[in-house]
């Protein structure tokens, strides 16, 4: 694909009017990765054999098989010494996920799942999070048919949920290609390696081609907005997607599909009130009262597309399966008013929104062969994944240009691209014993690593000749010294044995071993057992060590954004990588591996015919978490790293740290019943979390910090909220859904505990809200017309609920009513509809 950084630049994201047409030119003009998906499509591959989950809507059975959390064949939950959780295509199908997104619909179904939206964020406008049990979103694994996804390019530094992470980004996965996914919530470190802390989320592809379907689906967000007292109507919605496969005359199959989105920006700004420190012009002035500002979800124009498929060769098959997503979007930051020291009069008699473009490029492929050797099947495999992400703005300027600036800018770029090769070898049929029947398994990976930053044009960083703010406004451009290229290797091995002592117990022991080039050798254990009483009740319980190595963007990552400095003034902020000079004048050390354990004891029980009920309790220890510093800023900061080579323009820095140890504890309830309703199948599922984050440590400053300023701290208090209250401490979902052979009806209720935001201002103001409990109440119902036609209706967030409003220290002057801290969301109600036609 054609870089930013060529001569002639690709203009950075060319926006909604163009949406899909920009996209599919760039998939035509430069499917450099696309022609290695589209190779590995021609050569038509299997993935390793997943059981069928129970594929009745709303359906979460204990008797199902998972294939996740142990590598013993045939295995249902209710054995299943740790918890797992399985969503059928039916479930994620009705989850009324806004704009198809994976991470909507696993936030709607599993309580321990967290999805907020950000904005006014910088990157993470574009790119969000999902976090498991209250912990990092990078403490969480997520395979895509059993084989580990690659992270996002993008450090989400301005989010407050997971700040300082690179995470998965679920959305780049199209939700129609997903048969089921199985979600393991237990630390699984030993099994399948660095990440793992929290659990383990496994998507499915879809196996089973049973000819051609198509859907189109509109939504639109139908609200009242308190704050301005107007009805509004935004966030149109479109998605259009496709799937279609046939089976192959040896056994094998080939599936595809496509997924297009398109999606207009919400706002749900204030009224702008004028911050004080704004000089108070007759320009300025003039702008009072209006909704200058812009808050909600970003434009957004997405093509995913995938496949699936294999071919049998005798006794060994040949499997592949790959995604390929493009993604353009469109955030927004800060109001810039008419005359202050970021804006140029000439340019912007009016002010001017800055807006932050996106452009995300995913790509994941897999080709393996699978052998059945008697009794063992030996799998091997080779997986090429990466993410880029480059930045920009446009409604810009460089203010130190002055009036000859440009309006739009290349801000820079990320990329992660990762290599594994995995061979697995696993005993198919148990070997029977005197002391019972035992499955041993046993593997091997290679694992490349490599992150890569490119800066952004010149007018998006360098300094010019006016009196004025440095740097493209809305996305402060990457500096040559910012760029970086590093990579790193890890090699593991990895033995597994499952054993059924007796009729009634079970056992399974784990171990791995992982080498890294720059972190050295790293040893993880896990033992799990759970025993059944009778049919109907099982205790288990669970005890690990696991990992999480820093990632390789977290070693290497470095941005520039606007944040509050002292007395609410904004200052520019640069995120230092750790191992570079100006990190380590301030006392940076460079980063180790976090380490946890886990301990976790379960309850299963059918105590009804119909009738489940899952209960488990956990404890997680986490030491040498990775966060990011707090953002340092003074008069005696600012001289010190302007002095250093690489330091001009700067007033304000952070770095990552190992600077915390954690302790997690929490519960997870998950109850299902089903039964015959007239002529139809009623099904009930209810879910409730409890997860409660404390630090338990935190490092002293390094010497360096404390000379600048005594009370300079690595973690304040903006840090410790985000790890300890800004996400809910309960979230509890119930979702009653009936069905027959022409309707589906279905009602969910959403709760979601009470949170607390924190700002460090400066000068000892630190503003602190709670932010109370809420709901949301959603409704869905489905006709089928006949074999090919079906039409879907609901309402996300019936009531149009939205969190508390936000006080006058935290609403930045009228304009931020609400906080998207919240997982309710500051949108309201959601209305769509969809329809399906099937060949």
């Amino acid at each position: 694909m054609r870089r930013l950084s060529e001569t002639k630049r690709a203009p950075l994201n060319r926006g909604k009017s163009q949406g899909w047409l920009s996209i599919r030119a760039r998939l035509k003009s430069g499917a450099r990765h696309a022609s290695a998906v589209s190779l590995l499509g021609m050569v038509s591959a299997a993935p390793p054999a997943f059981a069928q989950a129970d594929g009745e809507t709303g359906r979460n059975s204990i008797e199902t098989i998972a294939v996740i959390g142990s590598r013993s064949p045939g295995r249902p939950v209710l054995r299943s010494p740790v918890a797992v959780d399985l969503l059928d295509q039916a479930q994620i199908d009705h989850a009324g996920a806004m704009a198809a997104e994976l991470g909507e619909a696993l936030s709607t179904l599993i309580p321990s799942f967290n999805y907020l939206r950000q904005s006014n964020s910088g990157t993470s406008d574009h790119v969000r999070a999902g976090q498991l049990r209250g912990m990092s979103p990078d403490q969480m694994l997520v395979l895509l048919n059993g084989k580990r996804r690659h992270t996002s390019a993008v450090v989400n530094t301005e989010t407050k949920i997971g700040r300082g992470t690179a995470a998965v980004d679920f959305n780049t996965i199209p939700i129609g290609a997903i048969q089921r996914i199985e979600v393991l919530r237990d630390g699984a470190g030993a099994q399948y390696g660095s990440d793992a802390i929290s659990g383990v989320i496994n998507v499915i592809l879809e196996d089973t081609p049973d000819g051609i379907e198509f859907n189109a689906g509109y939504g639109q967000h139908r609200t009242r907005l308190d704050a301005i007292d107007k009805d509004i109507n935004d966030g149109e919605t479109l998605t259009l997607s496709g799937k279609g496969g046939f089976s192959l005359s040896d056994g094998g199959f080939f599936q595809s599909g496509f997924e297009l989105t398109e999606r207009d920006a919400t706002n749900r700004a204030g009224f702008d009130q004028i911050p004080f420190f704004i000089p108070a012009t007759p320009a300025n002035l003039a702008v009072q009262g209006q909704r200058n500002y812009r808050m909600g979800d970003p434009d957004v124009a997405a093509i995913n597309l995938w496949y699936n498929g294999s071919i049998s060769l005798g006794t060994s098959d040949i499997y592949s399966f790959a995604t390929y997503g493009d993604r353009d979007t469109e955030g927004v930051t800060f109001f810039r008013y008419p005359e202050e020291s970021r804006t140029v009069t000439e340019l912007y008699p009016e002010g001017f929104l800055p807006v932050t473009l996106g452009e995300n490029r995913d790509y994941s492929a897999t080709l393996g062969l699978r052998s059945n050797l008697e009794r063992w099947t030996l799998d091997n495999s080779v997986t090429l994944g990466g993410n880029r992400f480059a930045y920009g703005a446009k409604n810009s300027l460089n203010a130190s240009l002055g009036p000859a600036s440009p309006r739009r800018f290349d801000s820079g770029e990320y990329r992660v691209i990762q290599r594994s090769v995995n061979l697995d070898l696993r005993r198919e049929n148990p070997i029977e014993g005197r002391l019972g029947m035992w499955s041993p398994a046993a593997g091997l990976e290679y694992r490349r690593e490599e992150f890569r930053s490119r800066a952004g044009e010149s007018a998006s960083w360098q300094p010019g000749d006016f009196d004025g703010d440095i740097g493209a406004q809305g996305a402060l451009g990457l500096t040559p010294q910012d760029a970086t290229n590093g990579a790193r290797e890890v090699y593991s091995a990895y033995a597994e044995l499952s054993s059924q002592l007796t009729e009634a117990l079970v056992v399974d022991v784990a171990a791995r071993l992982e080498n890294y080039s720059d972190l050295g050798e790293e040893l993880t254990g896990k033992l799990s057992g759970a025993y059944s009483f009778n049919s109907r009740y099982t205790l288990r319980a669970a005890v690990s060590n696991s990992l999480r190595a820093p990632s390789m963007s977290q070693l290497g990552f470095a941005d520039r954004s606007i944040n509050f400095g002292e007395n609410r003034t904004l200052v520019t902020t640069v995120t230092l990588p750790v191992d570079g000079s100006l990190a380590q004048a301030f006392g940076a050390k460079n980063l180790k591996a976090e380490t946890a354990i886990n301990r976790s004891i379960g309850f299963v029980t059918q105590p009804l015919d119909g009738l489940s009920v899952m209960l488990d309790v956990y404890y997680i220890e986490l030491e040498d978490r990775v966060t990011l510093s707090e953002r340092l800023f003074g008069e005696e900061l600012a001289d010190f790293v302007q002095a250093l080579p690489g330091g001009a323009g700067i007033e304000s820095v952070r770095f990552f740290t190992n600077a915390v140890d954690t302790r997690t504890g929490g519960a997870d309830l998950i109850l299902a019943y089903s039964t015959s309703v007239g002529a139809g199948e009623l099904s009930v599922t209810g879910g409730y979390n409890y997860s409660q984050n404390r630090i338990t440590g935190i490092a002293p400053p390094p010497d360096q910090l404390r000379i600048l300023d005594p009370s300079f701290v690595l973690v304040g208090v903006e840090e410790e909220n985000t790890l300890e209250e800004s996400a809910p401490a309960q979230k509890a979902n119930l979702s009653v859904n009936w069905s027959d052979s022409r309707w589906g009806l279905t009602g969910r209720l959403h709760y979601f505990g009470s949170t607390v935001r924190v700002f460090n201002f400066g000068g000892g103001f630190e503003p602190r809200q709670r932010y109370g409990s809420e709901y949301a109440v959603d409704f869905e119902t489905r006709y089928t017309f006949s074999d090919m036609l079906s039409l879907t209706l609901g309402v996300n967030n019936a009531f149009d609920n939205y969190p508390d409003r936000s006080g006058a220290d935290i609403n930045f002057f009228g304009n931020l009513p609400h906080d998207v801290l919240s997982p309710v969301g500051v949108n309201g109600r959601y209305v769509y509809s969809n329809i399906k036609v099937q060949f």
